[in-house]
């Protein structure tokens, strides 16, 4: 008989991972120029990858978009998502999104300033023809690497997809949860795995939440483990997300469900 086969808990798609990178924020910083990274004085990415940004004008990169002309320069934007609490190794994922970066015209740009503004306000949108110049990067493709695995990302594939419907909260719900309520952790300490469970050394940090389950990392004293907690059901509202978390803390695993590390 073959070894048996350990299932892998559910997980948003890489696509919908990557939308909930996006969605957050996070820092963003332009590479693959051949010089410095630029970082962005605001950012905002849309569904489908398109980025627009807002540069100090006199950033050396934005000269030489400003040559490059329609044609736009060859860049790629890297997107940083760090974990909700201080952990040993913060950053949980990265993503990153190469196309050709473009100085638009003065009427398209303050119509992509409003609609900026819109999504997500920010001061610094103010400073635009007033020191700031913003510039537009069209995707050709992205990749995500993040603890589920490397995903190769066609701008057709994030359009398609849709953010964790918990992706804007989750920072600050676990920060809060570590910080008032930290019994929690050692109330899911049974659903480790074994060599986690019997580790003295082991530390549980919370590292991720969506519609699936609870990320975790376990922090010992040789390495750090990450490992994915599903729920009984697919969480979509904060009532049904109250409830998977009530049992998950309250109730150990039932039969034929499994973790990963």
């Amino acid at each position: 008989m073959g070894a048996t086969r350990t299932r892998r808990p559910p997980a948003p798609t890489g696509a919908e991972r990557a939308r909930s990178i996006a969605a957050r924020g996070g820092e963003a910083s332009i590479v693959g120029t051949g010089s410095a990274p630029t970082v962005p004085l605001v950012h905002h990415v849309r569904a489908d990858g398109s980025t627009a940004m807002l540069l100090a004008d006199d950033d050396p990169l934005l000269g030489r978009v400003r040559d490059a002309g329609s044609s736009g320069l060859a860049v790629m934007l890297e997107l940083t998502d760090h974990a909700p609490v201080d952990l040993r190794e913060p950053v949980r994922a990265l993503l990153w999104i190469t196309g050709m970066l473009r100085v638009p015209t003065p009427f398209c740009a303050r119509r992509i300033a409003v609609g900026m503004a819109e999504a997500r306000p920010h001061p610094r949108l103010l400073d635009l023809g007033h020191g700031a110049t913003l510039v537009r990067l069209d995707p050709g493709s992205a990749v995500l690497s993040d603890a589920e695995g490397t995903a190769a990302l066609a701008p057709v594939d994030l359009a398609a997809a849709a953010p964790d419907p918990f992706c804007r909260y989750e920072t600050h719900w676990l920060a809060h949860l570590e910080r008032a309520h930290s019994d929690v952790f050692g109330a899911l300490h049974r659903h480790l795995p074994t060599p986690l469970r019997d580790d003295r050394s082991a530390r549980i940090r919370p590292l991720g939440l969506d519609r699936f389950g609870l990320r975790l990392r376990v922090e010992t004293a040789e390495r750090d483990h990450d490992v994915r907690l599903a729920f009984t059901a697919e969480a979509l509202t904060v009532e049904d997300l109250r409830e998977q978390m009530s049992r998950l803390v309250g109730c150990p695993f039932g039969g034929g469900r499994k973790h990963t590390a």
